[in-house]
């Protein structure tokens, strides 16, 4: 038994099903073989676990590089301890430093895609500050292109913390984890280069995970209003009825295979 299904089956999924009481619906949109991308929504810390814990499939998440290196570590754990611990559990190292180290960082999930394995994406890239759904990010139209797989689009809901199970912990009251059809972009596969296209591909995930998790979208980034100044009332002006609105669709690159 690998760590990773060690950690799952006699820790992680117990914890979620019983403590939670935590649901998924919609499993069978998973493809049950080959690579696929699950990109989800992000209000809370306690999907990257609640997830992966709730399907068959094994998921990667990509995790800052900082982890994989050593340092001081966090909150009193040694930096060598949490190392181990990515690692363990299958997770690969993204860099996160932006322009072209980004889009480099991402050959490790690449990877995982190419070798029939499942990755867990947030294309928001970071977690939500009032519970509204933000503009995604394009590696994630980046990686389904460029592998050619099927991105699953992922609601969670009524995933609102109650409270925090020995100060560290933070607990949820029956949240429900949706996945919804795959969405299919092989037509444009190869053309993760291509501005246009991988745009309107990621304002399509965006939109699927929308419409699963039933959230107001707000054209912005959610990194703008976290960490670069935006005010609540700039991003209430930003609201849109979906991503994309009034984008055409694009014809595929000169490169996109056939």
């Amino acid at each position: 038994m690998s760590w990773y299904s060690f950690f799952k089956y006699s820790l992680v999924r117990p914890f979620v099903k019983l403590a939670y009481k935590a649901k998924a619906v919609g499993t069978e949109n998973i493809p049950s073989s080959g690579g696929a991308i699950i990109a989800c929504n992000h209000t809370s810390a306690t999907e990257t676990y609640m997830m992966p814990a709730l399907i068959k499939r094994p998921v990667t998440y990509p995790a800052k590089r900082e982890l994989f290196i050593p340092g001081k570590g966090l909150k009193g754990i040694p930096q060598t301890v949490i190392a181990w611990a990515v690692k363990a559990v299958g997770q690969v190292p993204l860099d996160r430093t932006g322009g072209r180290a980004a889009l480099d960082g991402l050959g490790p999930v690449l990877q995982v895609l190419k070798d029939g394995g499942i990755a867990g994406i947030y294309p928001e890239g970071t977690r939500s500050v009032d519970g509204r759904l933000y503009k995604g990010k394009t590696g994630v139209a980046r990686l389904a292109l460029a592998a050619n797989v099927p991105v699953v689009p992922c609601a969670i809901t009524h995933n609102e913390i109650t409270g925090k199970l020995f100060g560290a912990i933070p607990m949820a009251d029956h949240p429900v984890v949706t996945f919804g059809r795959p969405l299919d972009f092989s037509r444009y596969a190869g053309c993760q280069d291509d501005r246009a296209v991988i745009r309107w591909v990621t304002d399509e995930i965006m939109n699927a995970i929308m419409e699963l998790s039933g959230q107001t979208y707000v054209d912005a980034y959610g990194t703008s209003i976290k960490y670069g100044g935006m005010t609540v009332e700039e991003a209430d002006a930003r609201v849109a009825a979906r991503p994309g609105l009034g984008l055409a669709v694009p014809e595929p690159c000169a490169t996109a295979s056939d």
